[in-house]
């Protein structure tokens, strides 16, 4: 089993400490629920709680699996719980520090119950600075992820390519590839209530179909009930454009990467033309990713290069376009911090951005282009 390394875990800690004495220099107390940020400080996800005084130990309080979070983690302070009110210190403060954008109100009501603070303030915005930056063992998990990525998505899907098989024929073929190939077999997203399997495998004008997902690309789906995946219907002909817009995992650590193919026989140039520039984009973009650049700098720098023939559907179709041209990597698809207006701290050394230039073209679908870049102490690499 592979385990976290504990020197790992104390030091996200203690830049946790470091980060909240920063932006709250009077918090006293911080409680972590979501099992992605148990992950990142103890190495397991469980049922449980996490709970960081300012000046005391942090206490990982499990209800289920008490017995598998000591089988998988080293972090150094593991309690079973069978309520909130095992782990209630004898003293709480008035202001509890929390994740507020994914604890329910009913889950809220339920600690508030054992621990009576009276009020709450959100830590989601530190929890994501801080895992902004990456460590050497976090990069070296993701470099595992692109190479698996780079392998499949460049040497195996051409061959595997079929005309006739579906697009769900092609996403549970990929998967099982992927996991074979050491995949995690998740891809996690921040965004409320967001769930994929793999990522957008689409033919055609699949690709460009409208998606609640907050993305360029859409796709058809299974169905209304799971809109993932891929179509049972949509089958592969000459002359489609196949885009593959998925996420690989190591241990945790994801990358991104996007591939468009040509099936089967020449294309327009105009649409040849369109994926060039796109690459050209990312490559553009790429090269601007250095400590001390500023995101939305970034971002006003390339949409005011790009002509307006080419940004009618660029980074999407129809109303149905995002404004952002890249975004932060890691445990989960979209992190911090993103190619975007309003995004002003300066990129720093050990940050892991996925690029992402696409353009829609009706009648024909999604082409585009998207890795996964880590940003260097001089210059921007390839994961």
């Amino acid at each position: 089993m592979k385990k976290v390394p504990a020197t790992e875990l104390k030091n996200r800690l203690k830049g946790f400490r470091n980060q909240m004495n920063q932006s709250h220099p009077e918090w006293e107390i911080a409680v972590v629920f979501s099992k992605i940020n148990q992950y990142y400080f103890t190495g397991t996800m469980q049922d449980g709680m996490l709970i960081i005084p300012r000046d005391e130990e942090a206490t990982f309080w499990v209800r289920r699996s008490y017995e598998r979070a000591l089988d998988e983690s080293l972090f150094e302070n593991i309690q079973p719980m069978g309520s909130y009110r095992d782990a209630a210190p004898e003293k709480i403060p008035d202001t509890v520090y929390l994740e507020t954008e994914v604890v329910p109100l009913a889950m809220y009501q339920r600690f508030q119950k054992h621990f009576p603070f009276k009020d709450i303030k959100s830590i989601d915005r530190d929890l994501l600075t801080l895992r902004s930056i990456k460590s050497e063992y976090e990069l070296s998990l993701m470099r595992k992820s692109g190479k698996i990525h780079e392998n499949v998505l460049e040497n195996i899907v051409p061959d595997i390519l079929q005309e006739g098989m579906s697009e769900a024929d092609l996403a549970t073929k990929l998967y099982s590839i992927m996991i074979k190939e050491g995949h995690h077999g998740v891809a996690r997203f921040g965004m409320f209530e967001t769930e994929m399997v793999l990522g957008h495998v689409c033919f055609g004008e699949s690709s460009i179909y409208p998606s609640y997902f907050d993305g360029a690309s859409g796709n058809y789906g299974l169905g209304p009930a799971v809109p993932l995946i891929g179509s049972r219907q949509r089958k592969l002909k000459k002359g489609d454009l196949v885009y593959i817009d998925i996420g690989s995992g190591v241990d945790g650590y994801h990358t991104d990467k996007t591939t468009t193919y040509l099936f089967g026989q020449k294309t327009e140039d105009y649409i040849q033309e369109a994926q060039k520039k796109c690459v050209e984009v990312q490559n553009d973009i790429a090269r601007m990713l250095i400590p001390g650049a500023i995101p939305s700098e970034i971002y006003q720098t390339i949409m005011g290069n790009l002509d307006k023939d080419f940004l009618e559907n660029f980074m999407g179709f129809g109303s149905r376009t995002v404004r952002f041209l890249g975004h932060g990597i890691g445990l989960q698809i979209d992190e911090f911090p993103v190619i975007a207006e309003g995004f002003n701290e300066p990129l720093q050394k050990g940050m892991v951005f996925a690029l992402e230039p696409k353009k829609g073209i009706e009648s024909v679908g999604m082409v585009g282009i998207e890795n996964t870049f880590i940003v260097g102490k001089k210059r921007v690499q390839n994961v």
